[in-house]
């Protein structure tokens, strides 16, 4: 997923990956543009996935 992707697509993402895992707060998905590695670093840690696989899931939504 590419920068602009995900920057376009993050707000209703979000949404979608608070349904699924309620534990996630604000400032897990905290978007801040450059800083895209930070986020799937936070988003690693709540949900145990790999970097590839959570990647793969973010499409999916």
């Amino acid at each position: 997923m590419d920068k602009l992707e995900l920057k376009g697509k993050w707000t209703e993402m979000k949404g979608k990956v608070k349904q699924a895992y309620a534990d996630m707060t604000d400032d897990d998905l905290k978007y801040e543009e450059g800083k895209d590695e930070e986020l799937y670093g936070r988003l690693q840690q709540k949900t145990g996935k790999t970097r590839e696989d959570l990647i793969d899931w973010l499409k999916s939504l």
